[in-house]
């Protein structure tokens, strides 16, 4: 199955495990991914607070090249990326709006692409094409993070339950592992002001660390680059938020799938990762109990 890629910035960057893992697992699940031509940046995280023709010029310059490559759906594994190219996707059903910002992109879009981002994609293998290709089961107890962007805002998304998503569950189920019912699978990590206001991101993202080791997962699961990263790069000041430290790791869905599917540690990337990766293969750990942080520290 041929399908149009849009790495984005992270993926080649900051995230680089991300798009090394999904570009890993791709043809194993009979994935032919294929590059948008000359694509850039969507603008995410900050320009539709800036500049409102920007944030949909951006984007759509990327839909009117895919358009042009003859695409008629493409991924954006990330969760941001994905969230800003289906929005512009969305406000540019205006015709008058589409034609104006065709002229500053400086490329037409005729609004003929779909977005569809990396759940909506696995999942189209979940039942059949890889179950059949597991061949190490990923037995461990996880938390599944979807954090704001993949199912929200759901007119626009139209993917998934907006409160209690299920999606990612279901595709860890499949390889074999328990997915834990917990609290803050939508809930926000910080997101872009990881730079800007770490003690928010520490706050918000202790939360979240917390409620997932108090129910004994072994592994967070998230699709998004900036999850990732406050969650695990910004461990420190995590800990320094919680006052105790949390060895749990953060795991990119296409990382635990190539695991399952037998890909090997360096090209899934997990050598990048800040917390250490150390899974026992084919164990379930017991819920490790964990005191909630102080009402002190909690509404700090």
């Amino acid at each position: 199955m041929k399908l149009g890629y849009y790495p984005g910035c992270s993926l080649l960057g900051s995230s680089r495990e991300y798009g090394e893992s999904f570009c890993a697992i791709a043809p194993r699940l009979g994935l032919e991914l294929q590059e948008v031509p000359d694509w850039n940046c969507c603008g995410a995280s900050a320009a539709h607070n800036l500049n409102r023709e920007l944030s949909l010029a951006l984007p759509a310059r990327v839909l009117g090249l895919a358009e042009r490559a003859g695409f008629a759906e493409v991924v954006a594994p990330c969760s941001a990326c994905y969230s800003r190219l289906a929005v512009a996707n969305h406000e540019l059903q205006d015709e008058t709006l589409r034609r104006r910002i065709s002229e500053i992109a400086e490329v037409e879009y005729r609004g003929t692409v779909r977005i569809v981002n990396v759940l909506e994609v696995l999942a189209r293998f979940a039942s059949d094409s890889l179950a059949r290709k597991v061949v190490e089961p990923f037995k461990h107890r996880v938390a599944c993070y979807y954090g704001c962007y993949l199912v929200r805002p759901p007119k626009i998304t139209k993917f998934d339950r907006p409160e209690d998503p299920q999606s990612m569950d279901e595709l860890m189920k499949v390889i074999g592992a328990e997915p834990i019912d917990w609290a803050f699978k939508t809930e926000c990590c910080g997101a872009g002001f990881s730079v800007s206001r770490t003690d928010l991101v520490a706050k918000l993202s202790g939360k979240i660390l917390n409620d997932a080791v108090r129910r004994g997962a072994e592994a967070i699961i998230v699709a998004c680059p900036m999850c990732q990263v406050n969650l695990d790069l910004r461990r420190d000041a995590i800990t320094g938020y919680l006052g105790r430290e949390h060895t749990i790791p953060v795991l990119y869905i296409s990382q635990a799938i190539g695991l399952a599917l037998g890909v090997d540690e360096q090209s899934l990337g997990l050598h990048r990762h800040i917390v250490p990766v150390a899974l026992s293969q084919n164990t379930t750990a017991e819920p490790v109990p964990v005191e909630p942080v102080s009402s002190g520290r909690e509404d700090a």
